[in-house]
C-alpha cells in the first residue's frame, strides 16, 4: 500500500463527506456542513490555506545542517515530530461512509503512535464519538489527548476524569471553539462558550495538562494562560466553527507574542488549519508553533488506509519537514525561527 492507493481507497468511501481534492483547499467543499467543508462561504478554511501559502521561505544551502532533528517533547511525552494528529470524529454526522467511530478513532490515534506521535481524539452529539476516544486512548496505553466538547459544566468535568481514570490520557483538550457547532445542535447537545472561572475548575478536577483548542486572539491566549491551561490550539476549527474568520497562520504569531510576555513559555503553543505538507509544518513553526495539528488528510488516510494509512502521512510529512529545515539551514527544531521567513 502506498499513499496513492490510500487516497484513492478514500475517494471511493467518503462520496458524502469529501472530494478528496487533489489540493485540499476547502474551495469545492465550500459549506458542506454535514461533510468536510468549511462553514457558510467556507471563507474561514480557505483563509487557512492561503494564509500558509503566502508564506515564502529563504533556501539555504551554505551550512552544516545536514542531519535535522525533528524531535520534540510535548506534555512530558518525547515525540519524533512536531506533528499531532487532530481529533476527528462523528462518522454519522458527517457521512463519513466505510468506518466506524471505534475504527475511526483507533486509526488516527494508534497510526499516529505508530509514527512515533500523539493522536487525538474526538468527542461528539452521539455517545459512540466519545466511548471510542476513550477506548482507543486506552488501547494506546494513554498515549492519546481526548477533545471534549464545551458541553454544561458538569457533563465536560465528567468526561475530563473519565479520560483520566478510564483511558489514562496522558493529556486532556476542550475544543472551546466548538462553543456553537452546528454538528451538536443538529445533536440537541449543548455547548456553551467558557469562562476563566470555569477553565480554572477544569484544570483542578484533572492531575493532567489541559489544554484549549480553539484560541484566535491574543486576549484569549492570555486567559487561558491566566487559567492555567498546559497549553492551547491556535484554531478556528477548520472553518467549520464561524465564517469569515482570519486564517490561523494570520494570527499566530501576535498570539505568541502575547503569551510569551505573559507566561515565560509556560503555555505550549499549537496550531492547526491548512496543514498539507512538511513545509507548512515548518512555515508554523517559524511562526512561533511548538507543534501542529494535521486533520482532514489523516481523516482521509484513516477512511484510506486505517492506521496504517495514518502512519504513512504523518511520516511522508515528517520527511518533508526534514528536507525543508536542511534547505532553509535548520538542525533542530530551536534553529526554525522568523529567520526562515522570506520578507
Amino acid at each position: 500500500m502506498d499513499l496513492l492507493t490510500v487516497r484513492k481507497n478514500a475517494a471511493d468511501r467518503l462520496t458524502r463527506a469529501c472530494h478528496v481534492c487533489r489540493q485540499c483547499n476547502g474551495v469545492a467543499c465550500a459549506g458542506q456542513i454535514p461533510g468536510f467543508g468549511g462553514v457558510g462561504t467556507g471563507s474561514s478554511f480557505i483563509a487557512n490555506v492561503e494564509a500558509l501559502a503566502k508564506r515564502k521561505l529563504n533556501l539555504r544551502v551554505l551550512h552544516d545542517a545536514t542531519r535535522p532533528d525533528t524531535r520534540v517533547s510535548l506534555f512530558g511525552v518525547d515525540l519524533s515530530m512536531p506533528i499531532l494528529g487532530a481529533a476527528v470524529a462523528g462518522v454519522r454526522v458527517n457521512r463519513m461512509d466505510g468506518i466506524t467511530e471505534l475504527e475511526l478513532a483507533k486509526a488516527i490515534i494508534g497510526g499516529s503512535r505508530l509514527a512515533g506521535t500523539i493522536g487525538m481524539g474526538g468527542d461528539g452529539g452521539d455517545p459512540e464519538v466519545f466511548e471510542a476516544t476513550v477506548a482507543a486512548t486506552a488501547e494506546a496505553e494513554g498515549v492519546a489527548i481526548p477533545v471534549i466538547k464545551p458541553r454544561e459544566q458538569d457533563a465536560l468535568i465528567e468526561r475530563v476524569q473519565r479520560a483520566r481514570d478510564a483511558a489514562g490520557a496522558v493529556a486532556v483538550a476542550v475544543d472551546v471553539d466548538a462553543a456553537a457547532l452546528v454538528n451538536m445542535a443538529l445533536l440537541g447537545q449543548k455547548v456553551e462558550p467558557k469562562t476563566i472561572e470555569q477553565i480554572r475548575e477544569i484544570v483542578r478536577a484533572v492531575d493532567r495538562p489541559v489544554i484549549l483548542k480553539g484560541i484566535m486572539t491574543p486576549e484569549d491566549a492570555v486567559i487561558a494562560a491566566e487559567a492555567g491551561a498546559a497549553g492551547i490550539v491556535v484554531s478556528n476549527h477548520g472553518g467549520r466553527a464561524l465564517d469569515h474568520t482570519p486564517g490561523t497562520a494570520d494570527v499566530l504569531p501576535d498570539i505568541v507574542r502575547a503569551l510569551r510576555g505573559q507566561a515565560a513559555g509556560r503555555v505550549a503553543v499549537l496550531v492547526d488549519g491548512g496543514v498539507r505538507s512538511g513545509v507548512d509544518v515548518l512555515k508554523m513553526l517559524a511562526l512561533g508553533a511548538d507543534a501542529v495539528l494535521v486533520g482532514r488528510p489523516l481523516a482521509v488516510a484513516a477512511v484510506g488506509g486505517e492506521a496504517e494509512g495514518v502512519r504513512m502521512q504523518l511520516e511522508e510529512y515528517a520527511k518533508q519537514l526534514h528536507v525543508a529545515m536542511m534547505l532553509t539551514g535548520c538542525a533542530s527544531l530551536a534553529d526554525v525561527t522568523g529567520k526562515v521567513l522570506f520578507g
